[in-house]
């Protein structure tokens, strides 16, 4: 009997000090809330940006030394030589004696700072006061406004929206719109988001208060991007002028190409002037502009099916082209408000949300013999059934026009070519595929008229690369790129120079194949240049005469290395710093670890990261979690280094070991890899990441593969449900946030991108909805009910089918919330519970 008593003593002991040790305990919660905070501020010069003088000569930079302290230094391109830009102290005192205070000589905050070009003066902005200061004897005097700010500057230009960086400095934009149509303004937020900053009309200039870092999106009547651009340190300016009604210096590479102008008033011919065409009632009308009289020349156009839009005429006025239009059907989604703000009662909202099988607009163009008004017949055969039909434009000659065919199902991508005045119809380029043509994400057409050639981006040889094309025959005169890698996307063509600037990945069999790298090609395939080495994803900018860039790289386990290279050859002239980490490291912070491993075929390798809590025992063991997004539009593992890598390095302070994988049917690898995905959004990768998880487990046994979770949204949500509906004897608990479970319910372009077209048995086998019979595991189920991008119904779907099913799972409905509700504080607290009380098996913050 005392045996007894002293072992239940004992046992009674032991379970009052284990929270002490165990994992998902408050002090967990608390830690992983704090240390974002902690490591916010400890890693200086994550960025570091060149400021060049106007001839490129001499360029400035400010280094962070850390807690608050900061020095310039200035870097000779041509020597390589990087020193102090002038006596800090000096300055310091000098600046002390004008304005009769004391300054730290390491906290000097000067901005638009600017050399002079003898460098032996500099002028700049301190204390709100404007100053230049001589070099060799550190005399200030006061400067006029005019002096110091450089009107002439430009932001920096952008390719892609991204989201805006962690604010720098305040700064300024001057958008002048002297175009004849109305611009939009958006500001991209932290998340990506685009806010509204109101309209800029014809004529109008307006400065934009915003601070450097900040990204903002300029958008045409049409919706359609016009311009990307990036705030610096100093007030710049963006004009748009009139003779280029898109954008006043290069357009992103997604941007549409539009055709020729727009009516016949902006054409040059004499006789395209003497008349007129009317779009009128959805018909076409020829209107003799001395009598003033119309005849029609179309009589079958009906709202539905309406002759319309912009009218493309030939250069020489003899022909016209008018786009006739089949409306798409409309299909209403209707969410309800359950708690609107300004009413008590629910609010019914109603989208328009088109889905796959759906019938979406149809356009075709439409020939007409100006001085007649004959229409001339076209044989639509190669144009039959299109997704879109754009980027029409008319050869400077006159003989043709040409426009982008994007065919219904995406096997088909064609430009093709209308003569005139026979109307025949031809392929240039007949882009097609077994399985997809990735249009969304791997194109580029670039039409170069005074060599009658064309650049076109293709996957035909396994790998995403560029053909350079007779743009008369059709015949492709050579491969541009070619290897084992793929080209990622272009920057720029120089027609002059006859190059390519683009990104690349894959490039170094040694290096992982998703970094991004800096390139430089000829047209006809010769002297690729490597304009950057580093091991690492990159980022690079330019001098002002584009013969130097700074290169900056990283990964996840190494912060920056900023470089200075030569852009004719990509040679490093001097690296200009090096992060340092070691304040970080003092707060017990953790590098995320890169891991490759076999996939399905035993012969792929499959990348991703492991993150371990920063108390990680390699005597414990530790749940797994997995955060997934499958979505093949790209891939998803993070490259580059960031001093908290979000929910990964979060969740893993509660005491779990997280992971992420880009498993096969994700982008940027080869065309094999890619085709995973095709009619098999279900796959997943699953079989590549089940196989990644085990090899990992083998290299870090603290890994317990018995319990492993796994969480996403959107596409991600679809992933992390399916792991417990097709791999519940592996995964044992998932957390899945506004899933597009179903392929039929969530939007058509991307679903039809992926799944194909028409809608086949393939949409319900591989439903949620259909597999929930399936569940094993522990699931909630996270969805906002005002969803606008994935139909929230298509969870509530999955729940009617659980239900049915008769299987346990945790459902959270979040009023008034939108997509990614999983991300909100509330839920994503929800989520993190939900893994603690079911992977470690403790209620949570206890």
């Amino acid at each position: 009997m005392r045996t007894v008593v002293t072992l239940i003593l004992f046992w009674c002991c032991i379970c009052s000090i284990s929270p002490l040790f165990a994992q998902g305990t408050r002090a967990d919660y608390e830690r992983a809330e704090r240390m974002p905070r902690e490591v916010r501020d400890t890693v200086p010069n994550l960025k570091l940006k060149l400021h060049w003088a106007t001839d490129s000569s001499i360029a400035w930079f400010r280094v962070d030394l850390g807690r608050g302290d900061h020095e310039y230094r200035i870097v000779v391109p041509a020597t390589g030589n990087v020193e102090a830009a002038f006596d800090h102290a000096r300055l310091a005192a000098s600046l002390g004696k004008a304005l009769k205070r004391e300054y730290s000589p390491q906290r000097l905050a000067l901005e638009q700072l600017e050399f002079k070009h003898d460098a032996k003066s500099i002028s700049f902005v301190f204390d709100k006061k404007n100053w230049i200061c001589n070099l060799e004897t550190y005399e200030l005097r006061q400067a006029d406004k005019q002096n110091i700010a450089n009107k002439d500057a430009v932001p920096k230009l952008l390719t892609e929206v991204k989201a805006s960086q962690q604010t720098g400095p305040e700064s300024s934009l001057i958008f002048v719109n002297r175009t004849q149509e109305t611009m939009e303004l958006f500001w991209s937020d932290s998340a990506g988001d685009l806010k509204s900053y109101g309209k800029l009309k014809p004529g109008e200039e307006r400065e934009q208060h915003t601070f450097s870092g900040h990204v903002w999106v300029i958008k045409d009547a049409r919706g359609k991007v016009r311009q990307i651009c990036e705030a610096i340190e100093v007030e710049t300016k963006l004009v748009f002028q009139p003779d280029n009604p898109k954008s006043p210096l290069p357009n992103p590479a997604s941007d549409e190409q539009e055709s020729e102008p727009e009516s016949p008033q902006r054409e040059n011919s004499r006789r395209e002037r003497d008349r007129r065409v009317v779009l009128r009632n959805d018909n076409v009308f020829l209107r003799d502009p001395k009598s003033n009289e119309e005849r029609p020349l179309t009589i079958d156009g009906t709202p539905e099916n309406s002759y319309g839009g912009r009218i493309y005429w030939s250069p020489d006025g003899k022909y016209f082209v008018v786009m006739r239009t089949q409306s798409a059907e409309k299909h209403p989604v209707y969410i309800v408000e359950s708690s609107p703000k300004d009413q008590l009662q629910p609010k019914l909202h109603e989208l328009n949300y088109l889905k796959p099988g759906d019938r979406v607009e149809i356009k075709k163009p439409v020939l007409f013999e100006a001085a007649t008004g004959k229409q001339i017949e076209l044989d639509d055969s190669l144009y039959a059934n299109p997704w879109s039909l754009e980027r029409l434009r008319w050869d400077d000659d006159s003989s043709r026009f040409t426009f982008l065919f994007n065919q219904r199902g995406h096997q088909a991508l064609r430009l093709i070519a209308v003569e005139a005045p026979s109307g025949k119809v031809r392929a240039i380029v007949n882009e097609e595929s077994k399985t997809f043509v990735n249009y969304s994400g791997k194109f580029f057409l670039e039409q170069l008229p005074k060599s009658n050639e064309l650049l076109w981006m293709s996957e035909r040889d396994g790998w995403n690369h560029l053909y350079l094309y007779d743009a008369k025959s059709g015949e492709v005169k050579n491969q541009i790129t070619r290897g084992n890698w793929v080209v990622r996307g272009v920057e720029r063509v120089d027609v002059d120079k006859r190059q390519i600037w683009f990104t690349a990945s894959g490039l170094d069999p040694e290096q992982d194949p998703y970094y991004l790298h800096h390139c430089r090609i000829d047209f006809d395939g010769q002297n690729l240049v490597r304009l950057t080495q580093g091991d690492g994803t990159h980022t690079i900018e330019y001098s002002p005469d584009k013969k130097f860039m700074v290169d900056t790289y990283s990964r996840v386990d190494q912060p920056p290395v900023h470089e200075l290279r030569r852009v004719n050859d990509g040679k490093l002239v001097v690296e200009l710093l090096r992060t340092d980490l070691s304040r970080l490291a003092k707060t017990g912070w953790r590098a995320p670890e890169r891991f490759t491993a076999k996939g399905r075929d035993g012969q792929t390798d499959i990348y991703g990261i492991i993150c371990r809590p920063s108390n990680f025992d390699p005597k414990k063991k530790y749940p797994v979690i997995e955060k997934i997004y499958a979505g093949p539009q790209s891939a998803f593992v993070p490259k580059e280094f960031k001093v908290w890598q979000g929910n990964l390095q979060s969740y893993a302070e509660l005491g779990f070991v997280v992971v992420q994988i880009d498993g096969m049917g994700t982008s940027h690898r080869s065309k094999v890899f890619h085709d995973v995905c095709w009619q098999n959004l279900a796959d997943a990768g699953f079989p590549d990441r089940i196989k990644w998880l085990q090899a990992a487990a083998k290299h870090e046994p603290a890994m317990d593969l018995s319990r492993v979770g796994i969480f996403g949204g959107s596409a991600g949500g679809q992933n992390a449900l399916g792991a417990l509906l097709l791999h519940g004897d592996f995964y044992k608990a998932a957390v899945a946030d506004c899933g597009c479970h179903d392929n039929r319910m969530d939007k058509i372009w991307w679903n039809e991108q992926w799944m194909g077209y028409p809608i086949g048995k393939h949409y319900e086998e591989q439903s949620n909805a259909t597999l929930a019979k399936n569940l094993k595991g522990k699931l909630l189920l996270t969805v906002g009910e005002l969803d606008k991008n994935v139909d929230p119904a298509s969870t509530m779907q999955v729940v009617n089918a659980l239900i049915k099913a008769d299987k346990d799972f945790d459902l959270l409905v979040v009023p008034g919330a939108g997509h990614g509700v999983g991300e909100s504080p509330y839920a994503d607290r929800r989520r993190k519970d939900f893994f603690v009380r079911h992977l470690l098996g403790v209620e949570p913050r206890m």
